[in-house]
Parts: structure tokens; sequence; C-alpha cells
């Protein structure tokens, strides 16, 4: 399932920015959606598992990449 999940860039943008765009655009899914976040905000490690934590979402995994982070997270 992960080939089908979107992609949403977020890289250059510090806290609360990624947290808040991945609210919004969560937001528009359906139940059950697949979406990767790509950040290179140092703190999205920490700020992404505690949102999908907060929001009930899944986050089914966490990749440190080139120059930031991937999160694949599951919409509640």
């Amino acid at each position: 399932m992960d080939g089908e999940a979107e992609t949403y860039d977020l890289k250059g943008l510090n806290c609360p920015l990624p947290v808040l765009r991945t609210r919004k655009r969560l937001a528009g899914m359906t139940p059950g959606a697949r979406l990767w976040i790509e950040t290179t905000d140092p703190l999205a490690v920490i700020d992404i598992p505690a949102f999908c934590t907060d929001d009930g979402h899944t986050l089914v995994t966490s990749e440190t990449v080139a120059g930031g982070h991937r999160f694949l997270i599951e919409r509640r």
C-alpha cells in the first residue's frame, strides 16, 4: 500500500508549519488513506509522532533521509 500513498513535500518549513500543514492535508483525506511527509525540520522527529498520537493517526514508519526525514502516516 506504500506505493499508493501521496507524498507531501514540506522541506524548508520549520516548526510548527509541518504539523499544521500535515493536519490540514490529512483532514481532506479519507480514513485509512496514507500520506508520506517529507521535511527538513530537525524537530519533526519529535513533532510528527506526537501529532499522530494526539490526533489518533497511525505513524506507519519514519525514515532518516539525506537532508531530513520522511514519515508515512495513515489517517484515522
